[in-house]
């Protein structure tokens, strides 16, 4: 099984040539008992991430955003996922122990710039049996000065989810910037499984200018 790689200027073309590549390219699967047409191990890699994409904010769906950016900075438990804790509980106050992870990779770096060990995990194992998040791994390093983020996902939605997590992990890749005092590099996101799921089939491909894909 090869590794499927995508090159992107920003989020916006980022998320376009995931779901392109996706519909031409899959092979049909299903997640959680949904027909899906699936990319394994795809690698998207983004020179320019920003939060504020502008295709993003134009094609994306406004109530999706709002919910993800919710729940990657609002510390609560989340109906829609079985009452799972929100990304930002996993991030701010780990395990509900009142470890801030983005603040432990802040001073990782500050202290050492040269680290290749401020990584961090949203996984929490002794609770998370149900539901395991879907980004799972976030590494964040200076090669060259610039802070870049590096991302391991077990699966992205790219027809519904995945741009919002784009946008917020952009967001907390600009945040740890700030503190750092550092130049944005880039955001590169490895995903066990890539998909789309049939009811965005059509939208995506009418988005990514591509033919809808038959069952």
């Amino acid at each position: 099984m090869s590794i499927v790689v995508v090159d992107a200027p920003t989020l916006g073309e980022g998320w376009l040539r995931v779901s392109r590549a996706i519909l031409q390219r899959s092979a049909l699967a299903s997640y959680d008992d949904q027909p899906t047409r699936e990319l394994a191990l795809l690698t998207l890699a983004v020179e320019h991430p920003s939060s504020d994409d502008p295709i993003i904010a134009e094609l994306g769906d406004a109530e999706w955003l709002a919910w993800m950016h919710e729940n990657f900075f609002v510390q609560k438990d989340v109906p829609e996922l079985g009452d799972a804790k929100s990304y930002a509980v996993r991030l701010f106050n780990y395990a509900g122990a009142g470890r801030d992870q983005i603040a432990w990779v802040v001073e990782r770096l500050r202290s050492d710039p040269a680290s290749r060990s401020a990584t961090i995990t949203t996984f929490q194992p002794l609770t998370d049996t149900a539901y395991v998040p879907c980004v799972s791994m976030l590494d964040f390093w200076l090669p060259g000065g610039a802070l870049e983020l590096v991302v391991y996902a077990h699966s992205l939605d790219f027809g519904k989810k995945a741009y919002g997590n784009l946008v917020e992990l952009a967001r907390l890749q600009e945040h740890v910037a700030t503190e750092l005092g550092a130049a944005l590099g880039r955001l590169t996101v490895h995903a066990k499984s890539a998909h789309v799921y049939q009811p965005e089939w059509a939208l995506m491909a009418q988005l990514a200018d591509v033919a809808d894909p038959v069952a």
